[in-house]
C-alpha cells in the first residue's frame, strides 16, 4: 500500500508540475500574442481605413471601423497593417469577450496590446470628434470651433497658439500661430490636449505649403511670414478663386510704389480681434451689419492699412492653399485698384487708374440702392 501511495503522490506531483509548466507556457503564449509587434509603422503609412500620424509628440493609429463591419474583418485589417501580431488571437479574444466592436473612427496610441485595442473598439471610448476649420478664420474663431466640437476648451487653444515653446518649435516669428493653422477637417478624441491640436494644425500647414511649392517651404521664417501675411489678406478679400493671384499682384504693386494697401479686411480684423468684444467701435461695427464706416478707417493700429503703409505686423486669418499660392506667385498685372462688381457674384472690377476705379465704385454703390 505504501508503494502505491508513493507512486500516486509522485504522479500527482508530476501532473501538477506539468500543469504549472503548461500554464506558464500558455500565459507566455497569451502575453506574446497579445503584445504589440516590434517597432512602429512609418508615420507616412496608410492602409485600408488606417493612417499613422504623430500628435502631441506621440504616435497614433487612426482606424475606422465601418458601419456593419465584423470584428473579424477589422482584425484582418489590423493584422495586415502590422498593428497586431495575430488575427487568430484577435478572433479568440472576440469569442472570450462576447462583445461587439462599434462603428466609428478611433485614435489608438501606439504601441498598444490587442486587449487594449479591442477594449477601445468595443467600448467606443476613443471615437474621434470632427472639426472643420474653413479658410479665413482667426485663432479665436478656430478656438471656438474646437471647443464647440467638444475637443478642447477655447481658452486652452488660444493659450497654446501663443505658447512661446510651440512658436519656436515651428519657427513662427509672430506672437501667435495666427495664419499658421491650416484650414482643413480634423479628427481628435474628446479632451485631446489643446497643444496637440495646435501642433497638428501647424504641422498640416507646413506640410501643405511644401506640397504647394517646395521653394515656399524652404523660405526663411521672416520671408515666409511676409507671404503668409499677404496670403491672409488675399484670403479675406477674394471670393472668386481665379482672382486671388490678381489681388496679390495689386497689393504687391501698391507696396512697390509706396501706396497704402487700404484693405478693409485689416479694418475688420482690428474691430473683431484687436479692440475686443465690448469696445465702442466693435459694437458700432456689429450694429451696422459688420460694415466698415469711415470712422473705422481712422483707428490707430499697426493693422490699419489705410494709415500704415506696407503689410500689417502679422497675419489676420488662416489662408487656404489658393491664397498661399497667390501670395507666393502674384499675377504680373498693372492694376492698382479693385472693387466688387454689381450683381452679387463676388467678382471684382480691376483698374489701373483712380478715375477708372472711381467709376467702377460708383456703379457698385448705385447698384445697392
Amino acid at each position: 500500500m505504501r508503494k502505491i501511495a508513493k507512486r500516486a503522490a509522485g504522479l500527482l506531483a508530476a501532473l501538477a508540475a506539468l500543469a504549472l509548466i503548461a500554464g506558464a507556457a500558455l500565459a507566455a503564449a497569451f502575453a506574446f500574442a497579445n503584445s504589440p509587434p516590434p517597432g512602429l509603422p512609418d508615420p507616412l503609412f496608410a492602409a485600408d481605413g488606417l493612417e499613422i500620424e504623430w500628435l502631441g509628440g506621440a504616435a497614433f493609429a487612426r482606424f475606422e471601423v465601418r458601419r456593419g463591419e465584423s470584428a473579424r474583418s477589422a482584425g484582418n485589417r489590423l493584422a495586415a497593417a502590422g498593428l497586431i501580431r495575430s488575427r487568430h488571437f484577435w478572433n479568440m479574444l472576440g469569442r472570450l469577450s462576447g462583445s461587439h466592436i462599434r462603428a466609428g473612427t478611433y485614435l489608438i496610441e501606439l504601441p498598444a496590446s490587442q486587449t487594449a485595442i479591442r477594449a477601445i473598439l468595443e467600448e467606443g471610448r476613443e471615437v474621434l470628434l470632427r472639426v472643420t476649420v474653413p479658410e479665413g478664420l482667426t485663432v479665436r474663431e478656430t478656438a471656438l470651433r474646437v471647443e464647440a466640437a467638444g475637443i478642447a476648451p477655447a481658452r486652452d487653444f488660444v493659450a497654446a497658439a501663443s505658447n512661446p515653446r510651440i512658436l519656436a518649435e515651428f519657427g513662427v516669428p509672430g506672437p501667435t500661430m495666427e495664419g499658421y493653422l491650416f484650414p482643413d477637417t480634423y479628427l481628435f478624441p474628446a479632451g485631446f490636449p489643446a497643444e496637440g491640436v495646435v501642433r497638428a494644425m501647424a504641422g498640416n500647414f507646413f506640410a501643405q505649403i511644401a506640397a504647394i511649392d517646395a521653394r515656399m517651404a524652404a523660405l526663411p521664417p521672416a520671408e515666409l511670414a511676409r507671404a503668409v501675411i499677404l496670403a491672409s489678406i488675399v484670403e479675406k478679400e477674394h471670393r472668386v478663386p481665379e482672382e486671388a493671384a490678381v489681388m496679390a499682384g495689386v497689393f504687391e504693386n501698391r507696396m512697390r510704389i509706396g501706396m497704402a494697401l487700404q484693405s478693409c479686411a485689416t479694418i475688420a480684423y482690428i474691430l473683431s480681434e484687436v479692440l475686443g468684444e465690448d469696445h465702442e467701435e466693435t459694437i458700432i461695427h456689429r450694429r451696422y451689419g459688420n460694415r466698415i464706416l469711415y470712422r473705422h478707417l481712422e483707428i490707430r493700429s499697426p493693422f490699419n492699412t489705410y494709415l500704415v503703409r506696407g503689410l500689417p505686423p502679422a497675419p489676420i486669418a488662416s489662408p487656404g492653399a489658393n491664397a498661399l499660392r497667390a501670395a507666393f506667385e502674384p499675377a504680373q498685372v498693372g492694376y492698382l485698384f479693385f472693387v466688387l462688381r454689381p450683381g452679387g457674384r463676388g467678382d471684382h472690377n480691376f483698374s489701373r487708374t483712380l478715375a477708372e476705379h472711381s467709376r467702377f465704385a460708383r456703379e457698385f454703390h448705385d447698384s445697392l440702392r
